[in-house]
């Protein structure tokens, strides 16, 4: 007898129609992975814990209220629900530090760090993921502009090379970038932190 091993979009799927046994292979199933990463970020067992439960509760509610859109990708998921907690548990425990945005703030300097432990790995991770999401929100061409000089490190007169402008609109559009990062950061209230 061969033993078939369920999909976890399946699982998900039974759960969602009122099989509760569905959600326990899913924890079972995955429970190791999640813990540890949440683990390897807090360095604390009853954290880690409190953080994996709350997880799932999340999860479960998610469920639940039917707002999961099942593309297979049940543990990339979870996962991304696990960092967010661990996120918020660095935030809550002010263990974190804030910028308020004065004009001497450097966007990208919450960027430059190189010695980072674990925690602050975490948190850069998703403060560069917040930077892109801004950054997207940028005309075109003051995003090309900012990409290649703060992503690709290019001088401003290999930037009007490339784009084929002057120095002087690539500096322009590079201003002007910032001072709308800025409004966008406040315009949603974004914490930044390094």
């Amino acid at each position: 007898m061969q033993y078939e091993i369920i999909p976890d979009s399946t699982l998900v799927s039974n759960y969602v129609k009122g099989d509760e046994s569905a959600l326990e292979i899913l924890i079972y199933r995955h429970k190791q992975k999640i813990y540890s990463f949440i683990y390897s970020k807090v360095f604390d067992r009853d954290v880690a814990e409190d953080i994996f439960q709350d997880t799932f509760i999340k999860v479960i509610r998610t469920l639940k209220k039917g707002n999961y859109n099942e593309e297979g990708k049940f543990l990339p998921w979870v996962m991304r629900i696990s960092h967010n907690l661990v996120i918020d548990y660095f935030r809550k425990n002010n263990r974190m530090p804030k910028f308020d945005n004065t004009n001497e703030f450097n966007i990208f300097s919450v960027l430059s760090d190189s010695s980072l432990n674990a925690e602050n790995s975490i948190i850069k991770e998703q403060v560069e993921t917040d930077v892109r999401r801004l950054v997207d929100e940028l005309p075109e061409d003051q995003k090309e502009v900012l990409l290649m000089r703060i992503y690709e490190d290019l001088s401003f007169k290999e930037i009007s090379d490339k784009t084929g402008v002057s120095i002087n609109t690539a500096l322009g559009r590079m201003r002007y970038a910032l001072i709308n990062l800025r409004k966008i950061v406040d315009k949603h209230n974004i914490i930044l932190t390094n």
